[in-house]
């Protein structure tokens, strides 16, 4: 491809050499120059590919794009594009390079703090059910057709999200839907494409931090970017910072939740109990008229539904099949049961701070449980404020809580303990300490009584366990299977 033809859409000047070129490959991992390449220059957090100019231009590069000086030996046979955000460029650069793929499906992105990993996949269902060959981008991986895809960041590099497009494309997809994280909107990584459908779930303080957000006002603003790069905006309107989210939207806006001034919204709330599951019924009205079931539990699950429902009749699709996908929608490790027993309800959840635990215990706690038990553990080499919060969550929440061992890293696991344990025992919550992960779960699940809630949380989707820089497979669901088959044999 020429040089010229993968420099649209942003400004830039040619500093040095030609523009008349043929372009091989476009690149932006220095472990990966070919001859001849285009070479994206990206300032990272540990490495700025700007102060290896000069090697990286020996290797073979053709052209580089940089967005500040450079040292460049004068006989070095190379083109200099100079921009403002490398990034930014980068976006533009990699949608031309893999033909503008975007352009050829209708994209949905999906934003806000919780929720965006599950209205992805109840998304996917619906439209799937209704006949559309549909692609997803998230957290816990990305699908094209048959092919699953383990995800690296929430929102890939501009490169790579390009490049998944193009193969969803190739595959026969008309469809997207992608997670649309904070960081991934920070760094440009949705640039060089616009979404058809914008959607906020909902704000809460989170991501803030060294090498996230300094405050909570930058946080929501790089969330708002999304209504200036989508042609429909559908928001929650219960939300109590929507408005701020969408200030400055180029977009059109619908609302979704339960309030009375939403555009579509959730009346008469009713819980599902059935033998070893839970779940949500209500009716939808205003720009949707109909009855709907959500195979999950709590307020959220309905938010989540209404979210995806108010996406998906933008699509024709019919209220049966959307009650249908609706019924039977699962998604591994968010509000995940695991059918254990007819007796109690078990199921796995990602909750891994405390916004998250004491938003899925509260919700748990609405279904009048025997008992509410709550087994986690914590991440080591993470702040160890995370610690002491969730154990306080858990002990106040829950009836019974099973400390155990997440990914302890380059920490000793007892001493992750001992710090939630700091944390419970400002509570009158009853517990127990039991390291090894799978012991624990078969503990929580040999005194399961009638009635009883078991809430596995902090892995989720995780099929693997970080001890000393090496992750070991460890997926919750094959661990149950194994106490199973082993309560069997005995």
């Amino acid at each position: 491809m020429k040089l010229e033809a993968l420099l649209q859409g942003f400004a830039y000047t040619c500093e040095r050499g030609s523009l008349d070129k043929e372009i091989p490959e476009v690149v932006y991992d220095s472990r990966k120059i070919s001859r001849g390449c285009l070479f994206i220059c990206v300032r990272g957090m540990n490495y700025d590919s700007h102060e290896h100019a000069a090697e990286i231009a020996a290797a073979g590069a053709g052209v580089l794009v940089v967005e500040k000086d450079t040292r460049l030996p004068e006989e070095a046979d190379i083109t200099v594009i100079r921009v403002n955000n490398t990034r930014y460029a980068m976006a533009f650069i990699s949608a031309a390079w893999f033909g503008h793929p975007a352009e050829k499906l209708k994209v949905i992105g999906i934003t806000g703090t919780k929720g965006k990993t599950t209205t992805t996949y109840l998304i996917k269902s619906i439209l799937e059910n209704a006949g559309h060959r549909t692609g997803l981008v998230g957290t816990v991986e990305i699908i094209i057709g048959d092919t699953h895809i383990h995800a690296g960041n929430t929102t890939p590099e501009s490169y790579l999200l390009q490049s998944y497009f193009r193969q969803m494309v190739d595959a026969g997809c008309d469809t997207v839907v992608m997670e649309v994280s904070s960081q991934g909107l920070k760094l440009h990584r949705t640039q060089g494409f616009l979404f058809d459908y914008g959607v906020f779930t909902n704000l809460e303080p989170d991501h803030i931090g060294t090498g996230e957000h300094e405050s909570f006002e930058e946080y929501m603003a790089c969330k708002s970017l999304l209504f200036r790069q989508c042609g429909i905006g559908i928001v929650n309107g219960d939300d109590a910072h929507w408005k701020a989210v969408t200030d400055g939207h180029t977009c059109s806006l619908e609302t979704f939740g339960l309030g009375e001034g939403c555009d579509l919204r959730a009346e008469d709330l009713r819980l599902v109990k059935k033998p070893g599951e839970l779940g949500v019924a209500f009716h939808a009205e205003g720009l949707l008229s109909m009855d709907a079931e959500v195979a999950s539990p709590g307020r959220f699950s309905v938010y989540n539904a209404l979210a995806a429902m108010a996406v998906c009749r933008h699509f024709g699709v019919t209220q049966e099949d959307m009650r249908e996908a609706l019924s039977k929608a699962r998604v591994k490790g968010r509000i995940e049961m695991v059918k254990v027993s007819d007796q109690f309800t078990l199921l796995i959840d990602y909750a891994h701070n405390a916004m998250s635990l004491e938003s899925l215990l509260k919700s748990l706690r609405e279904y009048e449980p025997g008992r509410l038990i709550c087994l986690f553990g914590c991440g080591g080499n993470r702040s160890k404020l995370r610690r002491y919060e969730m154990g306080e969550v858990s002990g106040r929440l829950a009836d019974f809580t099973i400390i155990t061992s997440d990914n302890p890293r380059f920490e000793e696991p007892a001493d992750i303990i001992a710090d939630i344990r700091m944390g419970i025992e400002k509570t009158n919550g009853k517990f127990v300490e039991i390291q090894d992960r799978k012991e624990a779960i078969a503990y929580a699940i040999d005194h399961g009584k009638a009635g009883d809630i078991i809430v596995l949380a902090g892995k989720g989707h995780e099929d693997y366990q970080e001890i000393k820089g090496v992750k070991y497979p460890m997926d919750e669901r094959t661990l149950i299977a194994e106490i199973l088959r082993e309560r069997r044999m005995a």
